[in-house]
């Protein structure tokens, strides 16, 4: 299995501590801009794989290292203008209503205010992917936290990602 091309600067998060309240060529180039904070990771997904150009099915994809609701949160190293929010998740195996909260903060993640809060039904082997585009007003991001919450219904279920880009 081939290695991502940049290393992507990142820290794993304990989740008590997350305030409550992929690079395209089109769009921000995450790993020269940002630092990813994530709960955590497999060993064998990292959230590398997130940001690796690559989202066709089959594609190298995150997976927490455990079950349960689970934050990745970018931290722009400058204040990015971000109007479009694109993502893909894929589940083959387990058939779960994920929850997902994208959520901005132009303080320096001081406080966050919600901008897309979606619900999934996967049901393996028929719906196995989905991807969003979420257009939104020009904003001026410090950070941008993806809160997953991966089976409403609290099956044991580990979140998962694909690909995340932002223009």
């Amino acid at each position: 299995m081939e290695e991502p091309s940049r290393t992507l600067r990142k820290r794993i998060l304990n989740i008590s501590s997350v305030p409550t309240a992929k690079s395209d060529p089109a769009g921000i180039d995450i790993p020269a801009v940002a630092t990813v904070v994530v709960t955590s990771e497999h060993p064998s997904h990292p959230i590398d794989y997130v940001f690796d150009d690559y989202d066709q099915a089959g594609a190298r994809h995150w997976v927490a290292a455990k079950p349960g609701e689970q934050c990745v949160i970018i931290d722009f190293d400058t204040p990015q203008t971000i109007h479009q929010i694109a993502l893909t998740i894929d589940e083959k195996e387990v058939q779960r209503l994920q929850e997902l909260t994208v959520s901005v903060s132009s303080d320096g993640g001081r406080s966050y205010r919600e901008v897309v809060r979606q619900e999934y039904n996967f049901s393996p082997p028929g719906t196995t992917r989905e991807y969003e585009n979420w257009t939104m007003p020009p904003t001026r991001v410090s950070h941008l936290r993806l809160q997953i919450k991966p089976d409403k219904g609290g099956k044991p279920c580990y979140a998962t990602l694909t690909s995340l880009i932002l223009h």
